[in-house]
């Protein structure tokens, strides 16, 4: 696996980097998706339509695999058995990179699993660490934003690829979309014209600071390593 996705929840990572990894998957990348809860405590639709709304972005991204953790949503915390289970899966898939949601986020499961993400890609490389799987530790771990967005270490030009993250986010009808004739739905912040927008809008500003039309910023903890100080280097 070159790039492994985790989510919070179904939904989150096509919000955050729906364009790198359409990009990526069509640069020939093998890139996958793990989706931590299924969204059970959602204000609209059922863990069963968002697991197949999931399925449905996940042709759409041309993803290599997507699976669901089954960690509770709502109750994601920096237990030893969740970290256990994010890093055996490290260890299965043995990813050149992870993504994972930015420490800094306005919901509690977002900031929650950047922890535990943070800690189990750590403990998946210790030898000596009980899990299942041989040792594995990503190359590096990229945090991308969710709902709220800093300055980022680099953006990726996701311009050629923004209708096709903008047809992933339109699998999930149940939160951004609900049809007229479904009576439970209601009205929340992800209903509203306004949230998608708000994305664009973000993906829009980073892209017009690097002089494209849509890109997707990312942050990282280590320095940037590069042979020159010239912008292309020969």
């Amino acid at each position: 696996m070159d790039l492994l996705v985790f989510a919070p929840h179904p939904d989150d990572a096509e919000i955050g980097l729906g364009g790198a990894i359409a990009r990526h998957a069509a640069d020939g990348y093998t890139v996958g998706i793990v989706d931590l809860t299924a969204g059970e405590l959602s204000t609209n639709g059922t863990p069963e339509t968002r697991q197949a709304e999931a399925r449905a972005a996940a042709q759409v991204l041309g993803l290599a695999l997507r699976e669901n953790l089954g960690w509770p949503d709502g109750g994601i915390a920096n237990t030893p058995a969740l970290v256990r289970s994010a890093a055996e899966t490290i260890r299965r898939h043995r990813p050149r990179a992870i993504a994972i949601p930015h420490w800094n986020d306005r919901h509690p499961d977002h900031v929650r699993a950047s922890d535990v993400l943070a800690s189990a890609a750590f403990a998946s490389g210790l030898r000596r660490y009980a899990a299942d799987g041989d040792p594995w530790r990503p190359e590096w771990i990229c945090y991308y934003f969710i709902n709220d967005a800093a300055a980022p270490s680099f953006v990726v030009d996701v311009s050629a690829h923004y209708d096709t993250k903008r047809a992933a986010l339109a699998c999930y009808r149940s939160q951004f979309a609900p049809q007229a004739d479904d009576r439970d739905a209601v009205a929340t912040r992800l209903t509203a014209p306004t949230f998608r927008a708000l994305v664009e809008s973000r993906d829009a500003q980073f892209g017009a600071l690097a002089g494209v039309a849509f890109a997707e910023g990312v942050v990282v903890r280590e320095p940037i390593q590069r042979a020159t100080l010239l912008k292309h280097s020969s």
